[in-house]
């Protein structure tokens, strides 16, 4: 047992430092039920709507957090903690000087704490945003790769310690945790350790019969170490002791719903609800020997509540490979509520607080009371708030990004070969903008044509490998897989992808490093991708993601590969902008444009919806004049442009991304019937519509001027509008001038076809188009 260190100060009188450690535990534990009862009995509530929060589920997580905060930590660790303890946080951080008592009383309020640890929305330090269950968990993981990956790029970044997850053992439920788990790199992390707190309990139940055997498995099949602690020392002890290995036995194979109930009977039940009939004599004997209360105190005697064992373990982690420590708890421990299989939202009465208050020593009269001066408690609490207090970052990264790389584009591409391109020639064009980029992808590198960016930067890896096909003259993609390389490869997992996506857009303010990370997946598995994804934004994550092939323009691989509601999707995600580019030229002014904004103080994230259909440039009518092209891109960065116009348009058609080629040539099937169609090429819908959304307020939106000049006031006409995706993704505009629509997409499963005959199918050919214009026009 790791012997625990004492300031000199302390030395009179002379406290071991573990009984500090309880004492500021009781004060935590103390002031986090605080906090949750002055939410809910503390303040006006006349809506009829619970404030709630975790009175219990805070309770089990505060021993693992104290022996954290005020021993095992450094500057340098990060730590994830579980959403239901953010109060345990909360009352941490205000112990260690980190967050204004004005704020204890405010949680769930509007402008103060929040209901589950948020990193840009708390007054305090949260290194992780959680609360979406095992998404939280894993963000420590992917965060300790990004680490890796920064400091083997950039040397200067600063030195990172331990990557902490805090979960609940519910959590391990979520196929989240085991996608991260079973990454192969995984099992290199070192730094990586989660402690699970297994007080056997899930929201809406006691979790039926004892599972972490094969849990323990599980993480073990993966190269992580695995350590569980059942029992504290107490308990150890009386197995020690004649007939101790029968109770340990009976102890382990108890159900756990039977274990929950022993906690909630009266203590002179406790001698026959341990010993079952079968029992020996000596088990009698030796439960016999204890009092109720002694009992008692026995059977809740676990591993996670014994703060030594705690530190002990903490300390002596095996920093070589990732370890999962399984520590045992007791929901609402020493709490009325403790074990109570419904105590997951249960709130303390008022009389209940009193009790834990007199228990604890605190008092409801002055519930935020610290610890007071010259108290080891107090001087505890000063040393390690100093020992915890980190540099900020700063990121000097000043990149200058081009706005076009100047490259001509003659022959038909299609937007998805156009970024494989422009990667590649960022190396060349624009070096200092290409060192921050990182690519990364599940699998798919070479069908999303990221293969000319390996050729030239190789694959990421933590420790360089062989090349065994570096002979090969057959090879077409040069594999290289070394430490300085700038694609990361996962497995076919879309949320480990967007996990890693999320913390590599987080460099910028967690170390000072500015990376440009940029993920490919079809764009089918956006939605499978979609929590973690608005995660990471959330979170704080700037990063583009790129969804291609994208809808049933992608006609022969049939409905499995087919989006359909991912265009409205990308519109709806907050923090992030929305582009589906048609033209490879447009695709590469986004895509720059893109750049500048991430990884930057109030910087976004991008969601970019490309194709494989190759397109004529010429379709899009390129000027020689650079002043034209400039006004182009200009338009095209702010969500569109205009191909045709003139002030006596019967109607205008409007397209987004792989359908232009069907949008023109229905406007130029319509001269045919005497008609003059506008044509109007979004290149982001997102933006038009936040345009339009911003009309008549006073601080402008993103989305500037550009609705009124792709739909001019003075000239209306009923609009077409057609996209290859869901339609309603585009019916806002006819809120623009009121004009008569027909909306055009997919709103239903696709099949296996030619291109022009999945078109046909879903009404989105030229012939369509034109059928709407004249339906629209009673023609």
């Amino acid at each position: 047992m790791t012997q625990l260190s004492f300031p000199e100060q302390f030395a009179s009188p002379p406290t071991s430092k573990a009984t500090v450690l309880r004492r500021v535990a009781d004060q935590v534990l103390w002031l986090s039920t605080a906090i949750v009862d002055a939410a809910n009995r503390g303040r006006p509530n006349n809506t009829g709507v619970k404030v709630g929060g975790h009175q219990a589920s805070s309770a089990s997580m505060v021993d693992i957090m104290v022996a954290l905060w005020f021993h095992c930590l450094t500057a340098e660790d990060r730590v994830s903690v579980k959403p239901h303890a953010a109060p345990v946080l909360h009352a941490i951080n205000y112990l260690l000087g980190d967050l204004d008592p004005k704020y204890l009383p405010t949680l769930r309020e509007k402008g103060g704490l929040q209901s589950y640890p948020s990193r840009l929305k708390d007054p305090d330090s949260v290194d992780f945003s959680t609360g979406s269950v095992g998404i939280g968990a894993t963000a420590a993981l992917w965060a300790a790769m990004s680490h890796r990956y920064v400091a083997s790029h950039f040397p200067q970044t600063p030195r990172a310690g331990r990557f902490i997850s805090l979960l609940g053992d519910a959590e391990l439920d979520e196929g989240a945790i085991w996608e991260a788990v079973a990454d192969p790199s995984v099992a290199s992390l070192g730094e990586l350790m989660w402690v699970v707190d297994l007080n056997r309990q899930s929201l809406d139940r006691v979790v039926p019969d004892i599972q972490t055997y094969r849990l323990q498995a599980m993480f073990a099949a993966a190269g992580w170490q695995v350590i569980t602690l059942p029992w504290g020392r107490q308990l150890q002890a009386l197995f020690a002791r004649p007939a101790g290995e029968e109770l340990r036995a009976r102890l382990t194979e108890m159900p756990n719903e039977e274990y929950q109930r022993i906690l909630r009977a009266p203590e002179t039940e406790l001698h026959d609800r341990v010993v079952t009939p079968g029992g020996s004599d000596a088990l009698r004997a030796l439960v016999a020997s204890l009092s109720g209360a002694e009992l008692a105190a026995a059977v809740r005697d676990l591993g996670g509540h014994d703060l030594e064992l705690l530190v002990d373990t903490f300390d002596n982690a095996d920093p070589e490979r990732p370890t999962v420590v399984f520590a045992y708890t007791i929901k609402g421990n020493r709490l009325p509520t403790e074990g109570h299989p419904n105590n997951h939202s249960a709130l303390l009465s008022e009389m209940q607080m009193h009790a834990l208050a007199d228990s604890l020593g605190m008092s409801m009269d002055d519930p935020w009371r610290p610890f007071d001066p010259g108290t080891p408690e107090h001087e505890l609490c000063r040393e390690r708030s100093a020992a915890l207090q980190r540099t900020p970052a700063v990121d000097e990264a000043r990149l200058n990004v081009p706005t076009s790389l100047g490259h001509p584009y003659r022959k038909p591409l299609s937007t998805q070969a156009a970024l494989g391109r422009l990667l590649a020639d960022t190396v060349r064009d624009a070096p200092e903008v290409a060192q921050r980029l990182v690519t990364c992808s599940p699998d798919v590198a070479s069908s999303t044509n990221l293969g000319g960016w390996i050729n030239k930067t190789g694959v990421w890896t933590a420790h360089s490998r062989h090349d065994w096909f570096a002979d090969d003259p057959d090879r077409v993609l040069r594999w290289s897989e070394q430490m300085t390389g700038q694609h990361i490869e996962l497995g076919i997992a879309e949320v480990n992808l967007v996990g890693l996506l999320g913390e590599l857009g987080t460099t910028w303010s967690r170390w000072g490093q500015r990376l440009i990370p940029v993920a490919t997946l079809y764009d089918p598995f956006v939605g499978r991708a979609l929590e973690p994804w608005s995660y990471g934004i959330y979170a704080g994550g700037q990063s583009i993601l790129v969804g291609t092939p994208s809808g049933v323009t992608l006609a022969p691989e049939g409905g499995a590969h087919q989006s359909i509601t991912t265009p409205s999707i990308g519109l709806e995600q907050p923090g992030c902008v929305a582009w589906e580019p048609a033209f490879a030229q447009d695709l590469e002014w986004t895509f720059l444009h893109a750049i500048k904004s991430v990884g930057v103080p109030g910087g976004t994230s991008h969601y970019f919806r490309l194709s494989t259909r190759p397109i004529p440039p010429e379709l899009s009518e390129p000027s020689d004049d650079r002043h034209l092209m400039e006004r182009r891109r200009r338009q095209a960065i702010s969500g569109g442009y205009r191909l045709r116009s003139s002030a006596t348009d019967d109607v205008t058609l409007v397209g987004v991304g792989a359908i232009m080629p069907e949008v023109i040539a229905a406007a130029n099937a319509l001269s045919a019937y005497d008609l003059t169609a506008g044509v109007v090429c979004l290149t982001s819908p997102d933006l038009v519509f936040r345009s339009l959304q911003q009309r008549g307020l006073r601080v402008p939106g993103h989305g500037g001027s550009i609705v009124g000049e792709l739909f001019p006031a003075t000239t209306p006409t009923p609009i077409v509008a057609v996209l290859d995706g869901h339609p309603h993704t585009l019916a806002f505009l006819a809120g623009v001038r009121g004009d008569p629509i027909r909306s055009l997409g997919v709103t239903d499963f696709g099949q296996s076809s030619a291109l022009d005959e999945a078109y046909q199918i879903h009404g989105i050919d030229a012939a369509a188009i034109v059928d709407a214009a004249l339906g629209l026009l009673n023609r």
